[in-house]
């Protein structure tokens, strides 16, 4: 009798309540153990559970960490790698040499480099696939496959299979590119790109503030930006990219060194007027995507003569070294009208020499008419305010009165300080004679002391208006004397400019407007020989004080105060209600009554 062979089926047995489902999760190709971390199987092929060592572990797929194996319950007669490393090797960097975590190197010599390191490099081994589910659930195992008990992150042991999934380390198909899906695999796949942005999107319809301000180079069809150099640095060295924003009226100072300020003179574009009005402003951004339509396009108006920078024996000519901007916007219409003023100056031609150029941009709103005078900032309305601008009056041109500001070496500055009313000043710089006539040095150096342009009136309220003429008063001035000197042969010139303001206050005592009453300048001389060498500075010093001639009046009378006594005696609120009682027939039972309760009241605390 031929006993049939019993067939053993691999049955995988598992207890899993209703409702329960295996997860099943993609690992890492260095979060999988290998055969070298498998105990012996049990006997038939059926290996039991083992006892649980309480470590701390890392779920399968979860960490790049190989994790450690709580259960070996692999069969035995397995004794392939399960992950063999790969042909291709990418993390075989070091010809020669052994790569740390790199399980696929030979140079390693390593049969079971999981034995070794900490974790397998991401291309190193295979990837693999775990379906897992909660340890409990099982009751025996009988699966071909690899299987595992680890401990996730929460302490919870989990029972995993491997399940061979050979998709994983293959892909699906080969991509084949060519001319007619090229476009359409950039669309598919494509990321952020480096596409400028003007060509991606669309330009705003207006400025907002803050924004930059396009200009249109029509002689290179170029767009730039209108620019406010800046100055950067201990030095303050020009930075020419920094550029002016929409409706921020600032000014910036910076300074520029010359090596050769011969050849420099007539090419530095910094110092060319020139290369300050060659080119149009455009209104709105959107102007810029019809460059031909000139509605969009503002011109820059010159407003003071400027020439051009030449070179005359050792002096650099007609060098700029003021640039301001008075820029007209419209609300969302844009910017309607830019005009642009230089101040020049010469510079000496030597080495080391050194320019400190102001640039300033205003904004205001647009006007339809056509007034020649600029509406000034208000000071106050009507009265100043203490620490706001002084106005001045130049012809029709309203601006602030100055002093003198030095740079960091000592020596004058083109950019001044304002006079603030009611706060009395002194400033002084040092001004390097220059070798010209007596009559030219004189000019100079008054211009140096009062500014540019001279102030010829002063506001007598802070919202004076250019216009009405009534509003201003004439500013006194006293020059120097040569007489005075007693030299017939000197050259007197002004060192020193005081700035005097008679103001005061009026109208109500409530409500007091401070008021300009009358200025003056007062220059102060010394006289200079003319034979005298041209080697030497000068200390130049403005001085302003406002002196108040207020004239307060006598404070009015007021009407008598009563003063007031009440007497002090216990009995007087009664007096005053038998007084009562008498004047007035009607009220006369009710303080009589208030009385006799207060009496009853005191006798029934006797008898008590």
């Amino acid at each position: 009798m031929c006993a049939s062979p019993l067939v053993l089926l691999q049955v995988f047995f598992l207890m899993v309540p209703e409702g329960a489902r295996p997860q099943p999760s993609s690992s890492p190709s260095g979060a999988v153990p290998t055969l070298s971390d498998l105990g012996p199987g049990s006997q038939g092929g059926t290996p039991q559970l083992s006892e649980v060592t309480e470590t701390s572990l890392a779920m399968p797929g979860s960490s790049t960490v190989g994790p450690t194996v709580v259960t070996p319950s692999a069969p035995g007669n397995k004794t392939a790698d399960l992950f063999p490393a790969l042909p291709i090797c990418v993390c075989d960097l070091t010809p020669g040499t052994c790569d740390i975590n790199c399980c696929c190197d030979k140079d390693c010599y390593l049969l079971h480099p999981r034995t070794v390191f900490s974790f397998c490099l991401p291309g190193s081994v295979r990837s693999s696939s775990w379906v897992c589910v909660d340890n409990s659930l099982i009751f025996r195992s009988n699966s071909p496959f690899p299987s595992r008990v680890f401990m996730d992150p929460n302490g919870i042991r989990q029972f995993c299979v491997h399940v061979n999934n050979s998709k994983l380390n293959y892909f699906q198909e080969l991509q084949k590119v060519n001319a007619s899906n090229f476009q359409a695999l950039v669309t598919e796949f494509e990321g952020r790109s480096f596409t400028s942005t003007f060509q991606t999107k669309s330009p705003p319809p207006f400025y907002r503030a803050g924004d930059p301000i396009l200009t249109y180079f029509s002689r290179w069809s170029v767009i730039s930006l209108l620019r406010q150099p800046a100055g950067v640095g201990a030095g303050g060295l020009c930075a020419e990219n920094n550029p002016a924003g929409f409706l921020e009226s600032k000014s910036t100072t910076c300074t520029r060194f010359f090596k050769d300020l011969a050849n420099s003179c007539t090419l530095d574009t910094a110092l060319n007027a020139a290369s300050y009005y060659n080119f149009t402003v455009l209104k709105v951004p959107r102007g810029m995507t019809d460059l031909q339509d000139m509605k969009f396009q503002v011109p820059v108006t010159l407003v003071s003569k400027a020439g051009s920078p030449l070179v005359a024996g050792n002096t650099c000519q007609n060098v700029v070294s003021q640039v301001i901007y008075e820029i007209e916007t419209n609300g969302t219409f844009g910017i309607q009208k830019v005009s642009v003023s230089f101040e020049q100056t010469n510079l000496t031609v030597e080495p080391g020499t050194s320019l400190q150029q102001h640039f300033i941009i205003r904004f205001r709103a647009f006007r339809h008419s056509t007034a020649a005078s600029l509406p000034a900032p208000r000071s106050g309305n009507p009265g100043y305010i203490v620490g706001k601008p002084l106005l001045a009056l130049t012809g029709d041109l309203s601006h602030t009165m100055t002093l003198l500001q030095s740079q960091g070496d000592g020596t004058c500055s083109v950019k001044r300080h304002e006079v603030q009313f009611g706060v009395n000043a002194m400033s002084g710089c040092k001004f390097r004679l220059k070798e010209a006539g007596c009559s030219h040095l004189q000019q100079e150096m008054y211009q140096t002391l009062h500014g540019r342009p001279r102030p010829e009136h002063v506001a007598i309220f802070g919202n004076a208006d250019p216009a009405q003429k009534g509003e201003w008063t004439r500013i006194l001035s006293r020059n120097c004397s040569v007489s005075a000197m007693h030299c017939s042969s000197c050259c007197v010139i002004p060192v020193s400019l005081e700035i005097q303001v008679l103001w005061a206050y009026i109208g109500l005592q409530s409500n007091p407007q401070a008021h300009v009453s009358r200025a003056r300048f007062l220059y102060h001389c010394q006289s200079r020989q003319d034979s005298q060498q041209v080697t030497e500075e000068v200390t130049l010093t403005t001085i302003v004080t406002f002196v108040d001639i207020t004239q307060k009046p006598e404070p009015p009378r007021g009407q008598p105060r009563v003063d007031w006594k009440l007497p002090f005696d216990f009995f007087f609120p009664f007096k005053v209600a038998f007084s009562k009682g008498v004047d007035s027939p009607k009220g006369s039972v009710s303080p009589i009554l208030v009385l006799c309760l207060l009496l009853l009241g005191v006798l029934s605390l006797e008898t008590e």
